[in-house]
């Protein structure tokens, strides 16, 4: 038998690399389903102690009966999913198969199955209060995230390509935070994704801890220009500082290849107009009744690459230029990089020449 406990900080960075490199074969959250979902630990996977029903009912019991009465009750179910998961799990696994195991604080329900773990003879780590001293090391370290890093920010109007070039930038081995794509939004008022909803806020911080620390601070960090939430979410301000004192390049595309390529990314809203029409009614307030009334007019009648020319005219385009031109103190000077339209033969010679440029300019390095 042998049970070693481990504290957060010890265990961080053993996380922040690929799958299979933690020194852990397994890395196991026995928190209910609902809580493993709002966020857990990169690896983990879910073998929970009570379910969300079962543990509903054993605060109920806590609060309105008894400890004990509790306790007993508990005890028979997390005897019983222990149970399922060794059944499930068990066939097949090696005397020296080495898992973690976490709770909510490192407690009894942890406790319970590193317990039956480690008297089956497997070595079992615990984490030291749990969950909740993962979370705290990861807002202690987002409270610097970005420091030290050599950003160089895309920036452009929307439907520019920003995203598709950090996708070519990262082909060509380049390193790039896409924070769109850790928060599964495109970042505007439509920019929600049809099939993939957006993380918690905790997960989010969680993904966006970990590629931080994946990332080299004497390289170059591509990163597109954002404002300070992505969709619903909320980025670390100091990484909203760090990066808006980075130096930029300008992206520039000719309109109707922006126009081209916004009914390319938003045809799930071309093609439901009911729920486009629901997405424009936000902007009333910023552009008032008449003209988004007219929008979702153009909307009912097909007219979609007129009602995003006008979009990007009326809306997109001067909210970035304020944005920008508020924002990132370094945009004046910014090199322009035109781009013919976004197909892969634009990109790939673009991807390589910001590469050079970057790599070979020092006060392109922006070393923060």
């Amino acid at each position: 038998m042998s049970l070693v406990r481990v504290d957060a900080a010890t265990v961080l960075p053993a996380l922040w690399g690929d799958p299979g490199r933690s020194g852990y074969d397994a890395i196991i959250d026995a928190r209910s389903p609902s809580e493993f979902m709002l966020d857990h630990l990169p690896q983990a996977v879910n073998w929970p102690s009570l379910d969300d029903e079962q543990r509903h009912e054993v605060g109920t019991l806590y609060k309105q009966v008894s400890t004990f009465e509790a306790r007993k009750r508990g005890a028979a179910w997390v005897a019983r999913n222990i149970a399922q998961h060794l059944e499930r799990e068990m066939p097949g696994l090696p005397r020296t198969w080495k898992p973690m195991v976490y709770c909510w604080r490192g407690g009894q329900r942890s406790g319970a199955l590193a317990l039956v773990l480690s008297q089956i003879g497997f070595e079992v780590t615990v984490l030291q209060g749990g969950y909740r001293s993962f979370r705290q090391e990861v807002v202690k370290a987002l409270a610097s995230a970005g420091e030290g890093l050599r950003w160089h920010v895309l920036c452009g109007k929307t439907g520019t390509a920003k995203s598709r070039l950090l996708q070519g930038l990262l082909a060509q081995g380049a390193q790039v935070l896409d924070l769109e794509a850790l928060a599964s939004h495109r970042g505007s008022v439509l920019g929600d994704l049809p099939t993939q909803p957006q993380p918690s806020q905790k997960r989010f911080e969680t993904m966006l801890w970990r590629a931080l620390n994946q990332l080299d601070p004497h390289q170059p960090v591509f990163v597109e220009s954002e404002s300070a939430k992505v969709g619903k979410l909320r980025l670390p301000p100091a990484l909203i500082q760090s990066i808006r004192q980075a130096p930029c390049t300008q992206l520039d595309m000719p309109a109707h290849a922006r126009v081209d390529l916004l009914m390319n990314d938003y045809r799930h809203l071309v093609e439901d107009v009911p729920t486009l029409c629901r997405r424009l009614a936000a902007l009333v307030e910023l552009r008032g009744a008449a003209t988004v009334a007219h929008w979702q007019d153009l909307a009912q009648r097909g007219h979609m690459v007129q009602l995003v020319q006008e979009l990007l005219e009326h809306h997109y385009d001067p909210i970035y230029m304020r944005s920008m031109t508020r924002n990132f103190s370094r945009l004046q000077s910014a090199p322009t990089l035109a781009l013919a339209n976004a197909h892969p033969e634009s990109l790939q010679p673009a991807a390589q020449a910001l590469i050079r440029g970057v790599g070979q300019t020092s006060s392109c390095a922006g070393q923060l």
